[in-house]
C-alpha cells in the first residue's frame, strides 16, 4: 500500500530452484471474491458491462446445467429479470492487449472494486492471448498463467533441476467511491482514468525487490517494419498496425506458445514505425505479424537488451509466404474467424448483454449446434466468385449433431474455375487456421475419396475456443502443394474434411484460405 493511494498492489515472485524436481504449472492467478450482497454490477469495457446474476442462481433448483459445467441456463434466478439467460464466465473473456481494467460496482453505498493490470510483460502467450476477467461470484481475477484458448501449449513445464524465476505483477486493486447523488456508473469512468495513470507509471518505482528492475535499468528498441510481396506491389509496403514484440528466443511464431519468460509488445503506426520501451535486460528475438498478410516474422539476429540501451534497427523487411499470384482467397488474414458468418443464437440460450451486438455474437452459447440446423442434409459448399464469405462461410467447421449422443465429421467444398492448367505445374494452397481443437484436417482435390488425402494436419489443437466463446485460439499456417495433374480446366473442387467426430468440441476455425497459381515462367519474384 502507498500513502495517499486508494487501493493496494499485489505481485508474486515465483521460483523453481535448480535442485527441485520437475512439474507443470497450468494456471496461476490472483482471485478476489467480493460480497455478493453488495457488488452486483460488473464492468470490463464500455460495451461489456451489466447487472450480474447471483452466485446462488447457479445452484440446483435455480438453473439448468448445459453442455459443460461453466454454462448454466437460469431458470429460477433470485432476480427474475435474468430468467432464460445463459451464464458462463467465458462470455466475459478478453484479449491480453485489452485486459487492463475490470471489476465491480456496489450501488449502496456507491463503491467500486477494480483490478488494474498496467503491463502485459509478465502475461503469457502474447497480446491476443485470451483470458478470464470478472464473472459471477462476484469474482475479479488477475490472470498470470493459464491454458485457456491454447491448451497444453501454454502450460508452464519445469524439467528436473531447471532454475527459473519470474515476477508476476504488480497489479493494482483500485477502490473508488462516488457521492450518494452521483451516478454509480461514473465509477467505471474513474477506474479507466486510474488505469491510464497506472499504465503511465509503469514500471513502478516502489517495489524493493532486486528481481523487479526500475525504468533506468531497462532498455528500448525501435525501427520500421516494411512488407515485401511483389505479387501485390513492386514497392515495399508499410506494416500498418503490425504487432511487434520481444520474447524469448525461438522459431518464428513461437511467442504465442511461450510461457516462461517476459514479453514486450507494441502496435506499429500506419507507416510501420515502432518503439518498445522499458524492456527488461536479457536476450530476446524480435517477432511480428502483420494484419492483412499471412505468416510470422522473426528478425534474424538475437536482440540483447542491456540496462539503458536504446537500439535502433532501422528498416527491417518481412516477406510473407508466397509462391505465385493469388487466384482466389477466402477471408481476411488477421488470425481471427470474426469476418465469417456467425449465426444468431437459439433464443432459448442467450446472454442479453450480447444481443444486437453483431461483433460479439460469437460469444453467445450453443452456436456450434446451429450448423446442423443451417445445413441439415449436406455440408457447406462455397463457390468462388459467387459466394460471400461474410454470409456463406460458417465461422467454425464443427461436427454435425446427429442426435443427442452422436456426431459426424464434416466435409466442406470450395468450388472454383480455372481457365488454364499445365499438368506439370504446381499450385500452392495456403491454409491459415485461427483455432483448432482435437481436430484433424484433410485436404483432397477433385476426389473426396482419395486415400491417402493430399494433405492431413494430423491431430491438432487444444484451443477449446468455440466452447469458451472465443473467435480464435492459436494461429497455425499450412502450405500445401497441389500438382497440376490433380486439376482440370473448368470447374474444380477442394474438399476440406474435419474427420474427428466423437464430441461436439472437435472443430477448426479458419483465418484465411488462398490458392496461388504457379509463378510465371519468367518470374523474378524471388
Amino acid at each position: 500500500m502507498l500513502r495517499g493511494s486508494s487501493g493496494f498492489y499485489s505481485y508474486g515472485i515465483y521460483e523453481h530452484l535448480q535442485d527441485w524436481p520437475g512439474f507443470n504449472m497450468p494456471e496461476t492467478r490472483i482471485v478476489f471474491n467480493l460480497r455478493k450482497d453488495k457488488f452486483q454490477y460488473m464492468a470490463m469495457a464500455d460495451d461489456r458491462q451489466r447487472p450480474m446474476p447471483m452466485p446462488d442462481d447457479r445452484l440446483p433448483g435455480r438453473c439448468q446445467p448445459l453442455a459443460y459445467p461453466e454454462a448454466v441456463l437460469l431458470t429460477n434466478p433470485i432476480n427474475p429479470d435474468f430468467k432464460g439467460e445463459v451464464d458462463d464466465k467465458y462470455q466475459y473473456s478478453c484479449e491480453n492487449k485489452d485486459n487492463r481494467v475490470h471489476g465491480w460496482i456496489c450501488t449502496d453505498p456507491p463503491v467500486g472494486f477494480w483490478q488494474i493490470t498496467p503491463s502485459n510483460e509478465f502475461r503469457t502467450g502474447g497480446p491476443v492471448k485470451q483470458d478470464l476477467t470478472s464473472h459471477v461470484g462476484p469474482f475479479a481475477l488477475a490472470m498470470f498463467v493459464s491454458a485457456h484458448y491454447s491448451g497444453e501449449d501454454l502450460v508452464v513445464k519445469f524439467k528436473d533441476n531447471e532454475p527459473w524465476k519470474k515476477v508476476f505483477g504488480p497489479v493494482f486493486m483500485y477502490i473508488n467511491q462516488a457521492m450518494d447523488n452521483d451516478n454509480p456508473l461514473s465509477l467505471w469512468e474513474d477506474a479507466k482514468d486510474q488505469m491510464a495513470i497506472e499504465v503511465g507509471s509503469w514500471p513502478y518505482n516502489f517495489p524493493a525487490s532486486d528481481d523487479y528492475p526500475t525504468s533506468d535499468e531497462r532498455g528500448s528498441i525501435s525501427g520500421t517494419l516494411l512488407v515485401k510481396d511483389l505479387y501485390i506491389k513492386e514497392e515495399y509496403m508499410s506494416a500498418d498496425s503490425a504487432y511487434i514484440g520481444l520474447a524469448l528466443p525461438g522459431d518464428a511464431g513461437s511467442w504465442q506458445r511461450e510461457s516462461k519468460g517476459y514479453q514486450f509488445w507494441t502496435k506499429a503506426d500506419k507507416d510501420g514505425n515502432f518503439t518498445i520501451s522499458d524492456i527488461r535486460a536479457g536476450e530476446y528475438n524480435l517477432y511480428a505479424w502483420v494484419p492483412g498478410f499471412i505468416g510470422d516474422y522473426k528478425y534474424n539476429v538475437d536482440i540483447n537488451i542491456s540496462s539503458g540501451c536504446d537500439i535502433d534497427l532501422g528498416e527491417i523487411v518481412y516477406e510473407p509466404p508466397r509462391d505465385g499470384p493469388t487466384l482466389w482467397e477466402i477471408g481476411i488474414p488477421d488470425r481471427s474467424a470474426a469476418e465469417f458468418f456467425v449465426p444468431v443464437p437459439d433464443p432459448k440460450y442467450i446472454n442479453k448483454l450480447l444481443v444486437n451486438k453483431p461483433d460479439m455474437r460469437f460469444r453467445q452459447y450453443g452456436l456450434w449446434d446451429r450448423y446442423a440446423e443451417l445445413y441439415p442434409d449436406t455440408d457447406l459448399v462455397y463457390t468462388v466468385g459467387v459466394s460471400d464469405y461474410r454470409k456463406h462461410w460458417f465461422f467454425a467447421q464443427v461436427n454435425r449433431n446427429k442426435d443427442s449422443k452422436t456426431y459426424g465429421g464434416t466435409t466442406w467444398q470450395v468450388v472454383f474455375k480455372l481457365d488454364e492448367v499445365h499438368q506439370s505445374s504446381t499450385f500452392k494452397f495456403r491454409l491459415a487456421l485461427a483455432s483448432a481443437n482435437d481436430a484433424e484436417l484433410q485436404v483432397q482435390v477433385n476426389d473426396p475419396q482419395a486415400n491417402p488425402p493430399l494433405f492431413t494436419s494430423g491431430v491438432i489443437g487444444k484451443d477449446n475456443a468455440i466452447q469458451r466463446h472465443g473467435i480464435h485460439g492459436l494461429y497455425r499456417l499450412y502450405s500445401v502443394d497441389i500438382p497440376g495433374s490433380l486439376l482440370v480446366r473448368g470447374n474444380n473442387t477442394i474438399f476440406l474434411s474435419q474427420i474427428r467426430s466423437t464430441t461436439p468440441w472437435q472443430n477448426i476455425m479458419y483465418d484465411y484460405i488462398r490458392l496461388e497459381g504457379p509463378p510465371p515462367p519468367t518470374s523474378n519474384q524471388n
